[in-house]
C-alpha cells in the first residue's frame, strides 16, 4: 500500500483553501505583500502538487505596494467554484474583502474588485445556498478593527458585488471558555447542517474547531476535531475539507515551522456521529495529526476512479524549484517584494535572467522591492547559480539572500579599483554588516547556498566549475519574515543617487536546487 508523509508542501504556502473540480484538485495559499500573488497550485492526488499560476499580478492598491509593505496584502484566502467559474475572494485587512474569477485557474483571472471596503476585515468565505442566496463569513484582525476572536456573517449578492442585508455575529470566541484568536472561517453546507470551519488559539498554539447549525444565522454548536495532542505538528489548523472523486474527505491545514513558514499537511476525515473526525482519533471527537497515511485513492475498499492516486510521478513530489530560464518570462515560482516595474528583469528564453540595479534605500533589501524570491524549503536545501556583475556605478551590487526579518546575502560589489566577492548581514533596519570581503578575479562568479535542516545557511563562491568552492564566514542562522518564513532571493541593486548610466544590473545563469539530496 503506497504512503504519503506529511507535510506534502513542506515550505511557506500560508493559509491553504483547496477545491476539487471533477478530478482535479486546486489549492491557492496567502502571499502577503507578494508580487504576483496568490499562487495557484494543481493537484491529481492530494499529495503531489504544481505551482501552475499566481491569480494577482499586482497588489491593489498598486502604487500602495510599489513598496514592500510586509505583513500586510494578501491575507488568508477562499478558493470556490460556482457557476462554471474559479472564484477567488481574499481579504487585504488595511483596504477590504476583494474579489476575482476566472473560467480557468491557470488563468486568466479577472481584475479584483473590492466586495466590502474597510479595515480588519479578514478571511472570507463565501457560500451560495440551495434557494440562490449568497453568504459570507469573515473574521476580524485586532491590530486594525480592535476587535477579534468572533465571526460574522453577511448577506452578499450572488456575484458578490456588495452586501445586501446587515452584518451579525454569528461566534463570539470569547464566549467560548479558552477560545482566543478565533479566526480563518470556512463556511460550508452539508445535510441541511451549515458548517463553520475555524481555527483558534493562534497560529503556532492552536487547535481546529467546527461549528455547525442549522441556520446560516445560528446558534452554533461546535467540536474542537484537530489538536497537537503528543506529536510535533503544532499549532494544527486553518485549512480546507475536501472530497475525492472515491468518495473519501481529506482535511488540508498547515503547521507554522518559523523559518520555514506554514507548512501543509494532509489529513483523512471522515464524518461520525454528525460530525467531522480528522486525523487518528483521540476520544471526544477529537483528533490529532497524522505523520503518515495511505495514498489517497489508494487503501482498501476506497474503489478510486481512472487518474486519482497517480500524481505526476513517481512517489511524492514537491513543486519546481530550479529554473534554466530556458522559457521566455518568468515561472510561477518567483515573485517579487513589491508590485514590479516591467524594467526591473528580462528573462528572454536564452538561459540567462538580467536583473536591472534599482537604487535601494538605507542599501537595506527588505526595503528593496526588486528582490525575486522563493520559499526555503523546509528540508536540507543547496542553491547554486552564476553571476555576472555589469556597470561601473561604485556600490553596485548583486547576489543571492536569505531574506526575513534579518538577512544575509553574498555576491559582487562594485568598489573603486575595481570588484570584490563579498558577504554581508543585516539584523537591523538600515544597517548591514561586513562578514568577508576579497578582491574578485573577475566579474563573474558562481554563488552556492546550502541551508540545514536548522535553517543555518552556509554561502560560497567559486570562479570555475572545476574549482573548489570557498565558504564565507561562518553559517548564520535563517529568520523568518513578517508572517511567511524565510526566502531565497537573487537581486541587484545600487545606492540612492548613484547613476543609471551604463546599464548596471546582473546576469544570472541557471538556477540549481537540491533538496534533501534530491533535484528540486
Amino acid at each position: 500500500m503506497a504512503l504519503y508523509s506529511n507535510p506534502v508542501l513542506d515550505a511557506d504556502w500560508p493559509d491553504p483553501d483547496a477545491i476539487r473540480v471533477d478530478d482535479d484538485f486546486w489549492m491557492i495559499a496567502s502571499s502577503f505583500n507578494r508580487a504576483p500573488g496568490l499562487p495557484v497550485l494543481h493537484s491529481r492526488d492530494l499529495v503531489t502538487w504544481e505551482h501552475v499560476a499566481n491569480a494577482l499580478p499586482a497588489v491593489p492598491p498598486l502604487g500602495h505596494y510599489a513598496l514592500p509593505r510586509r505583513g500586510s496584502g494578501v491575507w488568508a484566502p477562499s478558493l470556490r467554484h460556482h457557476d462554471g467559474r474559479f472564484v477567488i475572494v481574499y481579504p487585504d485587512p488595511d483596504h477590504g474583502i476583494f474579489v476575482l474569477t476566472a473560467s480557468d485557474p491557470r488563468g486568466p483571472w479577472s481584475e479584483p474588485w473590492c466586495l466590502l471596503p474597510g479595515r480588519g476585515l479578514i478571511d472570507p468565505c463565501p457560500l451560495w445556498d440551495d434557494d440562490g442566496r449568497a453568504y459570507l463569513v469573515h473574521g476580524w484582525a485586532g491590530s486594525r478593527a480592535g476587535v477579534k476572536n468572533r465571526l460574522t456573517v453577511v448577506e452578499v449578492d450572488p456575484g458578490l458585488r456588495h452586501a445586501v442585508g446587515t452584518a451579525r455575529t454569528v461566534v463570539d470566541g470569547d464566549e467560548l471558555p479558552g477560545f482566543r484568536t478565533l479566526e480563518g472561517p470556512k463556511l460550508y453546507k452539508r445535510d441541511g447542517w451549515y458548517w463553520i470551519f475555524a481555527p483558534a488559539g493562534g497560529v503556532a498554539t492552536g487547535w481546529q474547531t467546527v461549528f455547525r447549525s442549522r441556520s446560516v444565522w445560528g446558534p452554533y454548536e461546535h467540536r474542537v476535531v484537530l489538536e497537537q495532542a503528543d506529536t510535533p505538528v503544532n499549532g494544527p489548523h486553518q485549512g480546507a475539507w475536501v472530497d475525492a472523486p472515491d468518495g473519501s474527505h481529506w482535511f488540508l491545514h498547515f503547521q507554522d515551522r518559523g523559518v520555514f513558514g506554514r507548512v501543509v499537511h494532509l489529513q483523512p476525515m471522515r464524518w461520525e456521529d454528525g460530525w467531522p473526525q480528522i486525523g487518528q482519533p483521540l476520544g471526544g471527537g477529537r483528533g490529532r495529526p497524522v505523520l503518515e497515511h495511505p495514498l489517497p485513492g489508494t487503501g482498501p475498499g476506497t474503489g478510486l476512479g481512472d487518474g486519482f492516486g497517480d500524481g505526476f510521478g513517481d512517489g511524492q513530489q514537491e513543486p519546481v524549484r530550479s529554473d534554466d530560464f530556458g522559457v521566455a518570462g518568468l515561472a510561477p515560482r518567483w515573485h517579487w517584494q513589491a508590485n514590479p516595474e516591467p524594467a526591473w528583469s528580462r528573462a528572454a528564453g536564452d538561459g540567462t535572467l538580467r536583473l536591472a540595479a534599482q537604487a535601494t534605500a538605507r542599501g537595506d533589501l527588505r526595503e528593496h522591492g526588486a528582490v525575486l524570491c522563493q520559499q526555503l524549503p523546509g528540508r536540507p536545501s543547496t542553491w547554486t547559480t552564476r553571476v555576472t556583475l555589469h556597470g561601473q556605478a561604485p556600490g553596485a551590487r548583486a547576489g543571492i539572500v536569505v531574506l526575513g526579518h534579518e538577512y544575509a546575502w553574498a555576491g559582487l560589489v562594485r568598489t573603486p579599483t575595481g570588484v570584490d566577492v563579498a558577504l554581508r548581514r543585516s539584523d537591523r533596519p538600515g544597517t548591514e554588516e561586513s562578514l568577508a570581503q576579497v578582491p574578485a578575479p573577475g566579474t563573474t562568479i558562481d554563488l552556492r547556498l546550502a541551508v540545514d535542516d536548522d535553517g543555518a545557511a552556509q554561502l560560497a563562491w567559486r570562479v570555475h566549475d572545476d574549482e573548489p568552492w570557498h565558504d564565507l564566514d561562518r553559517p548564520w542562522r535563517a529568520v523568518e519574515g513578517h508572517w511567511i518564513g524565510a526566502e531565497v532571493g537573487l537581486f541587484a541593486a545600487r545606492p540612492l543617487g548613484s547613476s543609471a548610466d551604463g546599464d548596471p544590473g546582473a546576469t544570472f545563469g541557471p538556477v540549481r536546487v537540491t533538496v534533501a539530496g534530491k533535484d528540486a
